[in-house]
């Protein structure tokens, strides 16, 4: 999983009045906790581009007072109308605690199903992992060039070296399903269950 380099500064005012002057000049008011006590921080919205408006999952670098810190997004408050980034909420890492976070699934190959008119349908976006930061990839790459009209993959199906899957075993990841076409030509449609 990539990293993302950010600079905070520890906040000397915690309240309202302070976190708007704050967003006025840029600074982005963060909570960081999971180790010890909450750091209060401000951080450059512009450091944000990185971590927050991009489809891949990563890890910040945060360095406060010349310490480095290594945190994962834990959530994020956006304004309802201007949709402006007013807080964010870290989770502290360290190399040897495991940590539970989302990653996003892709698939990969050409599906014999959709080639006959099947339809994908990918059913999560994300999926649940936990495990040291160190073996946690930035994505889950599913295989569907063997899956025909009828197959799905659920959480059962994926091994992931070193990692614990957080999700329900029968839950159905990605799956072929038919289409009117297909319904059209009942004959492909069984081929496919009888396979």
């Amino acid at each position: 999983m990539k990293s993302v380099s950010m600079s905070g500064s520890l906040r000397e005012n915690v309240g309202k009045k302070d976190a708007k002057q704050q967003r006025a000049s840029g600074m982005i008011p963060c909570v960081m906790y999971g180790q010890g006590t909450q750091k209060h921080i401000l951080i450059h919205e512009n450091d944000f581009k990185n971590l927050i408006y991009t489809p891949e999952v990563r890890y910040a670098e945060i360095t406060i007072d010349g310490q480095l810190h290594k945190a994962i997004l834990q959530e994020t408050q956006f304004h309802p109308v201007t949709e402006k980034l007013l807080h964010v909420d870290f989770l502290e890492v360290v190399d040897d605690k495991p940590i539970t976070i989302a990653i996003p699934m892709h698939t990969k190959g050409n599906s014999p199903g959709v080639m006959r008119g099947g339809r994908l349908i990918k059913r999560v976006r994300k999926v649940k992992v936990h495990g040291l930061l160190a073996n946690i990839p930035e994505d889950i790459q599913i295989d569907i060039s063997k899956m025909d009209i009828l197959d799905n993959v659920k959480v059962s199906d994926l091994n992931i070296d070193q990692l614990t899957i957080v999700e329900q075993p029968s839950k159905v990841l990605v799956s072929v399903m038919p289409t009117r076409n297909v319904e059209d030509n009942p004959q492909a449609t069984e081929e496919a269950a009888a396979e």
